[in-house]
């Protein structure tokens, strides 16, 4: 299985245990990874697999901002050109031919990685559930908004983030809930991305020189550890005749690799009978033995290296805390609401390095963590009063949301009290280890952690100067730590 299957709404009786009485929702940010998508190579062309899948309908309607006559004096008004996307490739002695489905389709065919037009409907159905519990269940949320001022819309540089970020944001808030200003248009949202060699929105390893340094040396331990077991055997005797001749062993660093291969059978698993490896792909033990070494080789990294950790996943946890903080903080133009596309290793990456990725299970297509920030109602915080004063009001000179906790003054950490932070998981709370002692999460639920607390367990790993951490310890061996440095505390 590797869409999603959501849980069902909570019940009444549920919701009131997952948002107690005498705390009051004040922020959530959103974590989620896009929808289905195509592979991000093809492989697997000898099992009769085709390489192109007419899944995007989206392509038949792309649309492109166009400046109009007049632009050469800089104020001409831009109109939009419709066209329809088709991909060339290579066919008989390299001459280009259009590409096409098994059908001899060519007007809905995907590129490598694209959101499929099943990934836009469960992102889609994402941003339902969101808007059901949020605006619906818990009136958190306005059901009628004419800004996206109060949200943080963010996604990574590759597509199927973006797009599926914007599926969720269009049903959490479909047209008929945005309100049109004076012109007669609702605003157009913000959307934040970054340039590549700024991404920490996912493990940037191909623009942090140590991190990809550190990200081989823990895949080579994986295949040290797996390749010579009987669990590979066994892969190896129940798909090993498809591998490419010159490379027949299916091995954590074969060609392609046992996490490529993974991917080839989860993007199929999740489409339509025309585009299907054969059966022996799906077997249920083999599907089990690829994840766990997968998870293994891909996230055991941040369970034990604090640098690991830093490089990887620090840099967001960092900006998710200082949100935060800056709520608590009663600072101006606060966060309401994010919402941010990414994906797999983004959430594996966030659990993990909290000590809150206990699973052999690779996250499923729009999976989704929800990072909640709490009051205590009787909290006499700085931040008194509503959301949207606090909002407009006067920014404080206090900024601790980057400051270690031990630099902060007592009168700095008493600005967090009565706070608490709480993630849930395609919506089952987890629990962070370094959050289980007493004083350090709400009387009776360790899955609520102090604001203090969690922000105390991020501070160890977010990196002070990310681009230059990238370039420090080259000449170091990547693993294993000398001494243990377990997540989540």
């Amino acid at each position: 299985m590797t869409s999603l299957v959501p849980r069902k709404p909570y019940t009444d009786d549920e919701l009131r245990r997952l948002y107690p009485d005498g705390l009051e929702l004040r922020q959530v940010q959103i974590l989620m990874r896009h929808g289905e998508r195509t592979p991000v190579s093809a492989r697997f062309q000898n099992t009769g697999l085709p390489p192109f899948w007419p899944y995007c309908a989206s392509v038949r309607q792309m649309k492109t901002a166009i400046m109009a006559h007049g632009g050469e004096k800089g104020d001409a008004p831009f109109s939009t050109l419709e066209w329809k996307r088709r991909l060339e490739t290579f066919g008989r002695d390299d001459r280009p031919v259009v590409a096409a489905g098994p059908k001899g389709e060519v007007d809905d065919v995907c590129d490598m990685g694209s959101l499929t037009d099943l990934g836009r409907q469960s992102t889609f159905k994402l941003g339902l559930r969101l808007r059901h519990l949020y605006v619906d269940r818990l009136k958190f949320l306005p059901p009628v908004i004419s800004s996206t001022d109060f949200m943080y819309l963010r996604s990574t540089p590759i597509p199927r983030a973006l797009e599926s970020m914007q599926q969720a944001f269009s049903a959490l808030y479909p047209p008929s809930a945005r309100e049109p200003d004076s012109t007669g248009r609702f605003p157009a949202p913000v959307i934040l991305t970054r340039a590549p060699g700024d991404e920490t929105l996912f493990p940037n390893d191909s623009n942090c020189r140590r991190f990809a340094q550190l990200s081989r040396a823990f895949a080579q331990r994986a295949a040290d550890r797996w390749n010579d077991t009987e669990d590979m055997h066994y892969l190896n005797k129940l798909i090993g005749k498809w591998m490419p001749p010159d490379r027949p062993r299916v091995a954590v660093d074969s060609r392609p690799r046992l996490s490529g291969i993974m991917d080839t059978i989860n993007a199929t698993d999740a489409h339509g009978p025309d585009t299907k490896l054969p059966p022996e792909f799906y077997d249920a033990r083999g599907r089990q033995i690829m994840e766990k070494i997968a998870v293994e080789e891909w996230f055991d990294g941040y369970k034990e290296s604090k640098e690991y950790r830093t490089l990887g996943i620090g840099g967001l946890l960092g900006d998710v805390v200082e949100r935060m903080v800056g709520s608590a903080e009663g600072r101006g133009s606060q966060v309401r609401f994010g919402l941010s596309g990414c994906h797999d290793t983004t959430l594996a990456a966030v659990l993990a390095s909290l000590g809150a990725f206990e699973t052999t299970e690779w996250p499923r297509f729009t999976s989704h963590i929800a990072i909640e920030m709490f009051r205590k109602s009787d909290t006499a915080a700085a931040a008194t009063g509503s959301w949207w004063a606090s909002m407009f009001g006067k920014a404080t000179s206090a900024q601790i949301g980057r400051k270690p906790t031990p630099e902060l003054t007592l009168v700095e950490k008493k600005k967090m009290d009565g706070y608490y932070v709480r993630l849930r998981y395609n919506d089952e709370p987890v629990t962070i280890p370094g959050c289980k002692p007493n004083g350090k999460h709400l009387e009776g639920d360790e899955s609520f952690c102090t604001l203090a607390a969690f922000k105390e367990i991020v501070d160890k790993f977010t990196p002070f100067n990310w681009r230059h951490q990238c370039h420090m310890n080259t000449g170091v061996p990547g693993i294993p730590p000398e001494v243990p440095e377990p997540a989540g505390h």
